[in-house]
């Protein structure tokens, strides 16, 4: 071996620690940085939106499960025709057997009149005496947001009809049907 070698050999012996302790520059890791911050303003607008579409979404799901319970609570109860309260339709299983005042038709979590971002709420409810029982004869299911704009952006409606419309300010003047 000459002495070019050896001294080639000696060089890379004294650089070969050296360069296992290196890590990365601080230049480096302000890039890799820039470059997660970068790409997290991309996807934080994009997740809140598909939050708001869920919320609502689900908000939808709701006043549907709400009119399907106010069509079985009149079949049930026809002598008190539909119900004016969530609290009527919802119901502890565990407390008894439903009745008119909890006929357990809706999960305990909606009854409450919060799910996912929405208030909900039965109003505009019409009664009529017969044999001096009230008898609800129709009602309006009211959903809107905690907050728009974060929760959601449109407020739904349905009636005894079925029929579900949204407010596009995200109130309770629902006009413009679901398609």
């Amino acid at each position: 071996m000459n002495a070019l070698d050896r001294l080639r050999s000696e060089q890379s012996h004294k650089e070969s620690p050296r360069n296992e302790e290196q890590g990365f520059t601080l230049i480096e890791l302000l890039i890799v940085m820039s470059v997660m911050l970068i790409l997290m303003t991309l996807a934080v607008p994009q997740m809140l939106k598909l939050t708001k579409q869920a919320h609502e979404t689900s908000a939808i799901q709701s006043v549907r499960t709400i009119v399907q319970a106010q069509l079985q609570y009149n079949s049930m109860y026809p002598g008190n025709g539909f119900s004016c309260s969530l609290a009527q339709l919802g119901g502890d299983p565990k407390s008894g057997a439903p009745s008119a005042q909890a006929a357990q038709l809706i999960d305990v979590g909606l009854a409450t009149g919060n799910k996912a971002g929405y208030t909900f709420t039965i109003t505009n409810c019409n009664k009529v005496t017969v044999n001096n029982q009230d008898m609800y004869t129709s009602y309006e299911v009211t959903a809107v947001p905690n907050s728009v704009g974060k929760s959601g952006d449109r407020g739904f409606c349905a009636d005894e009809n079925n029929r579900i419309t949204f407010d596009p300010a995200g109130g309770t003047n629902c006009t413009q049907p679901i398609q």
